[in-house]
């Protein structure tokens, strides 16, 4: 066992750059497991925290430890944990909100939502997944959200139903592709023009145009003759549309949305906004951290998207890929530091 630890702090609202400083070394609780961290990857929600804090972090503590992408081997385990042991490679959806953020040498996770990394899976690889496969499975899978039937590792009977994904190629869509062709869902999804090929290598059966002017027309035409499941709203401010879209076809009349701020729909069509970290208190992590997610990566069948790129090595690199990010320049890929 370690005998210290250390952490990227942001130490004050909007303090730039984060803080390398000594960290205390994490006791797992009952359910949890402690990770030596070896890759990390960097999410929008990180950067906002860091930058617009006050505005709409009001209730976050300092100093505070962020992220919540990690993945690294296991070095000790709660009483009640059975599934892990030290030295198991993991993946996890760390909480950066219960005081346990990713951005730190050590960090405590809660074993229900890690899951074993194959020997066919790199930790830079594997670092790309807990945020978008948490906010995904959410939406899709909740019983208050879209509820659809659970995704197996050699894929599920078809449906006969279809699934609209809006930005397919976002961290959060690449995942929302995958889980939902394993779980026997035709899906439809946007991107740019110059992600049609990827959305399709990820299981999309149309990709169209976000920014066509008549991509709302093109969509309710396509979904003629077939039966919606649903739709997810990935990127901020496309819940409305996807709304819209919804209202016209058949089938469930629901958007999940992956944010907070309310959305006026059509008459009939429920919103709602998922939680990613609600999966722990839920059924859906045990379904995707332990009955699909180990399998379907063994089996090839589960890629790691988006594609990992690597900004640097060290907590030091952690305000550069977060700075990197916010810049908008990681399109259709995840910036992962490595440890």
């Amino acid at each position: 066992m370690a005998s210290s630890n250390g952490a990227a702090w942001l130490k004050a609202p909007k303090e730039h750059p984060l803080v390398v400083e000594p960290a205390p070394y994490p006791t797992p609780g009952d359910k949890e497991v402690i990770i030596k961290v070896g890759a990390i990857a960097v999410n929008p929600m990180d950067w906002i925290i860091q930058g617009l804090t006050n505005d709409l972090f009001s209730w976050l503590p300092y100093p505070y430890i962020g992220g919540t992408d990690a993945s690294g081997t296991v070095v000790d385990v709660g009483s009640n944990v059975t599934k892990f042991r030290a030295g198991d490679r993991i993946v996890a959806f760390a909480n950066c909100f219960a005081g346990h953020g990713a951005f730190q040498r050590y960090v405590a996770v809660h074993s229900s939502v890690a899951a074993p990394i194959p020997g066919n899976v790199s930790l830079v690889d594997a670092a790309v997944l807990p945020m978008g496969i948490s906010s995904a499975a959410v939406g899709l899978y909740q019983k208050d959200m879209l509820a659809l039937q659970y995704p197996t590792p050699d894929g599920a009977k078809p449906t006969g139903q279809t699934l609209l994904v809006w930005a397919g190629a976002s961290s959060v869509g690449t995942n929302a592709l995958q889980l939902a062709v394993a779980s026997g869902y035709e899906v439809f999804t946007t991107a740019s023009p110059r992600n049609f090929d990827y959305c399709r290598s990820l299981g999309a059966a149309r990709v169209f145009d976000y920014k066509s002017p008549t991509v709302v027309t093109d969509i309710v035409a396509a979904f003629k003759g077939k039966t919606c499941a649903g739709a997810l709203a990935v990127q901020s401010g496309t819940a409305e549309i996807c709304g819209e879209i919804v209202s016209q076809i058949e089938g469930n009349k629901f958007v999940a949305m992956a944010e907070t701020t309310p959305a006026t729909m059509p008459e009939g069509v429920t919103a709602k906004a998922l939680i990613a970290n609600t999966i722990r208190e839920s059924e859906v992590g045990a379904a995707i951290f332990d009955g699909f997610l180990p399998q379907a990566l063994a089996k090839g069948q589960y890629q790691c998207q988006p594609p990992a790129v690597v900004v640097g090595e060290g907590l030091g690199a952690v305000q550069e890929a977060l700075d990197r990010l916010r810049s908008g320049v990681a399109s259709a890929q995840k910036l992962v530091v490595t440890l």
